[in-house]
């Protein structure tokens, strides 16, 4: 499949289901290396990094434990610029290392948010691990240590992300055409 209709959109195939695999694997094997001995809390961010963070989860070999949040700034295809917590995190986060586990990473805004709203629990550490960030939205400064990929900045879909909740089951990611 090269091309799909979502709404009244068109994409077509940008990133196959097996590189994204590939780079995913890549990402894992980087941070059961760093995070050795850390039993890390990985924070996924609902809705769009649950295919990402299973995946990811799939290849980490070091004892670990997962939770989920969910953060809303997307409404169709453009951030609000808001975001405002949907659901909160429940754990004790005192001296724990946190891996917040997003899809993607645009302008930051999300994610300078959550790393604000954590700091306030004294993890011992919080690291970012990202599926995609578009290096040239970025609107603050972040240390994006695990990403995947880099990509343009295209209105992306599948494997997870989504289209008006739309798309999110697609194998591969695909770009608006």
């Amino acid at each position: 499949m090269s091309q799909v209709t979502i709404k009244d959109k068109t994409f077509e195939t940008f990133i196959p289901e097996a590189e994204i695999l590939k780079k995913v694997k890549a990402v894992a094997e980087r941070i059961n290396r760093d995070l050795a001995g850390k039993n890390p809390l990985f924070l996924a961010v609902l809705n769009g990094s649950f295919i990402f963070a299973a995946d990811l989860m799939r290849e980490i070999t070091i004892p670990c434990e997962i939770s989920f949040v969910k953060l809303a700034s997307y409404q169709g295809t453009t951030s609000t610029g808001k975001v405002r917590e949907v659901i909160g995190i429940n754990e004790d986060l005192t001296g724990r290392t946190v891996v917040i586990v997003e899809d993607i990473v645009d302008t930051g805004l999300t994610m300078k948010q959550m790393i604000e709203s954590l700091g306030t629990r004294n993890p011992a550490a919080v690291h970012i691990c990202t599926l995609l960030v578009k290096p040239e939205k970025l609107q603050v400064p972040l240390n994006i240590e695990y990403a995947a990929m880099e990509i343009p900045n295209d209105f992306i879909l599948g494997y997870g992300l989504d289209y008006d909740q739309q798309g999110r089951t697609l194998r591969d990611i695909y770009k608006i055409k």
